[in-house]
């Protein structure tokens, strides 16, 4: 008689730009969970030769693709910041493309036996298509000038582009109304008590 076993619970993260949400991520993978990267999906299929690129070219032109064939990621952030309409026909291109392939690794998770399965969505709270696939959510949270600051020395970006991102996504108070667990990692949280904080909080998922 084949053995059942129970389905893997199915763990929502997500944090604005620079809360260290990544960071988390690869910490509970290597604590045994399996990570679907939202966002790393999304730069594949608009990468070189990404699945997504014949329709971003045949929507938006020659001019937002790069020399390589992959999506000119600056140009875009300038057209999608001041035209909302744009943002919407990259999403509507890409959106699919990061559900069906989170799918697809999801279910490689589960015939591997993974008994939790990450999911790394950067605009969760935004989403409610997310919300009735998920069993819990785990949100890294901080403030919005530890997220500026962070972010202009990892990027470059000037104060107001990192801004302005920031307003496009998900208000601090949204992300923590879909919490379940919260992991605090603002500017004065060391790597190792970021590491500590997440450690403590995989325990609540089985890790």
């Amino acid at each position: 008689m084949s053995e059942n076993k129970s389905p893997p619970l199915r763990l929502g993260l997500t944090g604005g730009i620079g809360s260290g949400k990544s960071t988390v991520g690869n910490l509970l993978a290597s604590l045994g969970a399996a990570l679907v990267d939202a966002d790393q999906i999304a730069r594949a299929a608009t990468g070189r030769d990404g699945a997504a690129m014949p329709a971003i070219r045949a929507v938006f032109g020659d001019a937002f693709v790069d020399a390589d064939g992959a999506l000119d990621r600056g140009r875009m952030r300038e057209l999608a910041f001041t035209r909302p309409d744009a943002r919407a026909q990259l999403e509507a291109i890409v959106h699919p493309l990061v559900s069906l392939h989170s799918d697809l690794q999801a279910q490689q998770a589960i015939e591997r036996g993974c008994a939790v399965i990450v999911f790394d969505i950067p605009l969760l709270a935004e989403s409610g298509r997310w919300a009735r696939r998920l069993d819990a959510v785990l949100v890294v949270d901080c403030s919005a000038e530890t997220q500026i600051e962070r972010v202009m020395w990892r990027n470059g970006l000037a104060r107001e582009v990192v801004q302005a991102i920031i307003a496009s996504q998900a208000t601090r108070r949204a992300r923590r109304t879909v919490a379940d667990v919260v992991i605090a990692n603002d500017g004065d949280c060391t790597l190792d008590a970021l590491h500590a904080r997440t450690r403590q909080a995989a325990l609540l998922f089985g890790l």
